[in-house]
């Protein structure tokens, strides 16, 4: 088997008994990346020389034996993580020479792990967006179909793995940012609960949303990664001080007996017949393992699209302000005066998208406003919440669809915002909810393009997620196919 079709696991083992190196195993890698990226377009910086040197120390760690479980393994970071000496641009023009001078705790943990890192990914600047078509660094192509979007906005993040470019990375997820691009791109995507996590040191768009997380070609792998970055961070007020479970340890108790809700918002008309019909071939499986299936209700389900239209933007308009030509990348060269510097590098350091969201959070803000909307939204995001702990309730896990259809052709919704927009639908509720949600294969549409299953599970119980999506992997071979590239 070729270097860049090992899983994490595999690799571990072969680091651990001296039959690769990681300095073997990176340039495997960035051969791949030399030979497809050009394609693919998911990196924005490729870092050739640093990444050797770590993988240098690395096999100098193993040699020692003072290696970590993730030590040698190679791994790539969205761009929207502040990373010592490397590019951090966000997919914008505004942080185009914008070069960090920390590690965000994510990035540190992984570090720590001794984990070699290949470099940048691409994405939707500042993670808004549902295609990757909103980068100034181009479009991230999905692997499966170059002609169709990866998904968005940790793209890059997801169509790397498919692309066999790298075997694990990072992303962030604020309204379905990982599971998207997980489910369109055929790997596994995990948000995790709200607080699990450190965001310090990631780019926030908005702040009571975000959330950084793991992709990786199957769910052992994902829960190795969760394992590595998660747990408390005094650096960050939102850390959760709780105690972190192992994640591997529980996989292999199989789902007997576990309850399994579904929603009844949630298998609507509009819902392409791929789709359906692989999540009902996914339900089958899962009776098969000793699973019970029971039906749900997430009652306002129908107003989280909205909800989540008002409170991102919201948060988005006070978070981007700091960008205005002042402190960091783009600033105007012929402005008169400083107003004139403000506005003229923000029109031109910012994308369409961004703009776009950035004024509809300032007019929900705005004084006379904020009552009708923003407030309103905050009590519907209230509402949603206690659905899911309502149905947690019932059942263990809730299954759904990660989107309404497989990938969609590169340009066929970028006139539409709201089209776009109702591509998260299914994903955006357990960001509102603040709870944790995992993306795996499911199948695949008759185009060949890969259909993703969603799970969503209590609040940092991330645990049960995997548990229920080994199962699944155990007696599907979904996770194994390999995209045409």
């Amino acid at each position: 088997m070729s270097l860049i079709d090992l899983s994490l696991v595999e690799m571990q083992q072969q680091l651990a008994a001296r039959k690769v190196s990681s300095v073997e195993l990176t340039r495997a890698f960035l051969e791949r990346i030399a030979v497809t990226d050009e394609r693919v377009n998911a990196f924005i910086t490729v870092c050739n020389e640093q990444a050797l040197q770590a993988a240098a120390r690395a096999d100098r760690r193993i040699a020692a034996g003072e290696a970590a479980q993730l030590t040698g393994i190679p791994v790539a970071l969205k761009d929207i993580f502040n990373s010592e000496g490397m590019l951090t641009t966000c997919a914008s023009k505004i942080l185009a020479n914008y070069v960090a001078p920390y590690d965000a705790t994510a990035v540190a943990r992984l570090k720590e792990q001794g984990m070699v890192i290949l470099g940048k990914l691409n994405m939707d600047e500042f993670a808004m967006g549902s295609s990757n078509e909103n980068s100034a660094y181009g479009v991230v192509r999905n692997p499966w179909n170059l002609e169709t979007v990866p998904g968005g906005s940790s793209g890059g993040s997801a169509a790397t793995i498919a692309a066999r470019q790298v075997p694990a990375s990072l992303g962030t997820d604020t309204g379905g940012s990982i599971r998207q691009p997980a489910g369109h791109c055929g790997v596994v995507g995990l948000k995790p609960t709200y607080g699990r996590v450190s965001r310090y040191g990631v780019v926030a768009y908005a702040s009571s949303l975000d959330q950084v997380g793991p992709l990786a070609g199957n769910v052992e792998d994902c829960a190795l990664m969760l394992q590595a970055v998660a747990g408390y961070d005094p650096l960050d007020s939102t850390s959760v001080d709780m105690a972190v479970p192992d994640y591997r340890a529980g996989l292999r108790d199989g789902v007997k007996g576990l309850k399994i809700g579904l929603p009844r918002e949630y298998f609507i008309e509009g819902l392409d017949a791929d789709v359906k019909q692989a999540l009902d071939e996914a339900l089958a499986v899962y009776r098969d393992l000793g699973a019970e299936i029971i039906e749900i209700s997430l009652p306002h389900t129908d107003y989280a699209l909205a909800c989540y239209y008002l409170v991102a933007p919201a948060e988005a308009s006070s978070n981007l302000a700091r960008y205005d030509g002042v402190r960091y990348g783009v600033r105007a060269e012929q402005a008169q005066n400083l107003l004139e510097m403000y506005t003229q590098s923000r029109a031109a350091g910012f994308g369409a998208e961004v703009k776009r969201r950035i004024m509809l959070g300032t007019y929900a803000l705005s004084s006379g406003y904020y009552d009708a909307y923003y407030l309103k939204a905050q009590k519907v995001r209230t509402l949603i919440r206690q659905d899911f702990l309502d149905a947690f309730e019932k059942c263990d896990v809730v299954l759904t669809p990660v989107a309404p259809t497989p990938a969609f052709r590169i340009g066929e919704k970028t006139d539409d915002p709201l089209h776009m927009y109702l591509s998260d639908i299914f994903t955006i509720p357990i960001n509102l909810a603040g709870t944790c949600g995992l993306a795996l294969p499911c199948g695949f549409s008759a185009t060949g393009l890969p259909i993703g299953m969603q799970l969503a599970g209590k609040p940092f119980d991330e645990a049960t997620l995997l548990r229920a999506g080994h199962a699944f992997e155990q007696a599907t071979d979904w996770h194994k196919r390999k995209a045409p590239l």
